[in-house]
């Protein structure tokens, strides 16, 4: 009964009030708040400040919370491998992705994945901004750049070029750059990741390095609407090969300024910071990094 109690608690604090927890499990209110009051009774702690309009967690209830999760997925893993046998694998996986790896790369490994293990459930939120994963609830999460919170576990995957490209439609109408310089004449088409600007656009490296701040004809938070705005004819835009192979085999977009090279833009795999990850998680992203590793 604690461990289920404890659970409800979690379900409370992911849906941000006890009514909403009720509806997820199907009990009442009343019912829901009788089992946090004994969970509260059971520490001799207040877990949650509760009002009529909102909940926060106290000091105690952050303290369960970082710590039952682990807990939960090790008593669930164990539970599974017990019924199921050892090599089983079963539960929800939730992760994040940004949009364009998250409709090719990922959602192919989640199929493949999924083929392998039919237990395994996946809740993939994509998004190419800021995500917190631990306010979240995610259990891992695909992102290209630096790393702010360095509180996070890091896994680095295989990385690609990032090529500045267009559709042969814009290159017929404005012509092709020929120098980096070039790119402030043309229609740029530019992501946003929260409130920073992906408008510098950096050549070479060393004595060489060459750093220009574009113009924004289109700006987008989303890397697929970019993407088709390039494919569209719209403008110039810089994008990671791994989005745009497949546009540049087919001749859908050309590659510009080919004599200069572009740094990679780093790609990794994000864990909540604390314990070991589940042994379904492992395994995912385990098939997540042979998915990058094989891509070419």
């Amino acid at each position: 009964m604690l461990l289920d109690n404890i659970s409800l608690f979690l379900l409370i604090v992911e849906k941000g009030s006890l009514a909403a927890a009720g509806r997820e499990i199907g009990v009442s209110p009343t019912t829901v708040s009788e089992r946090l009051a004994a969970l509260e009774g059971h520490y001799g702690v207040t877990l949650l400040n509760r009002t009529t309009r909102s909940i926060s967690l106290t000091e105690e209830g952050r303290m369960l919370v970082e710590g039952a999760k682990p807990v939960l997925e090790e008593v669930s893993d164990l539970e599974n491998r017990i019924r199921f046998g050892a090599r089983t694998l079963s539960g929800q996986i939730r992760l994040s992705a940004p949009n364009d790896l998250g409709r090719t790369i990922i959602s192919e490994a989640i199929r493949s994945f999924q083929e392998q293990h039919p237990g395994i459930s996946i809740d993939l939120t994509l998004s190419d901004g800021y995500v917190d994963i631990v306010g979240s609830g995610l259990d891992l999460a695909v992102r290209f750049g630096a790393i702010g919170d360095s509180s996070l576990r890091v896994r680095a995957l295989p990385a690609k070029r990032r090529i500045v490209c267009a559709a042969p439609v814009y290159l017929d109408r404005f012509g092709a750059p020929t120098t980096p310089e070039d790119l402030k004449s043309h229609r740029c088409l530019i992501m946003r990741f929260g409130q920073n600007i992906d408008n510098l656009w950096v050549f070479g490296s060393g004595a060489s390095r060459q750093a220009v701040t574009v113009p924004g004809f289109l700006v987008a938070n989303d890397g697929a609407l970019v993407r088709q705005w390039g494919l569209e004819g719209r403008g110039v835009m810089l994008k990671s090969e791994f989005d745009i192979r497949e546009d540049l085999r087919s001749g859908r977009l050309c590659e510009l300024l080919t004599e200069f090279e572009m740094s990679t833009a780093p790609l990794q795999l994000l864990f909540p910071p604390g314990k070991a990850a589940p042994r379904r998680v492992k395994a995912f992203a385990d098939h997540v990094t042979a998915a990058f590793k094989t891509f070419g």
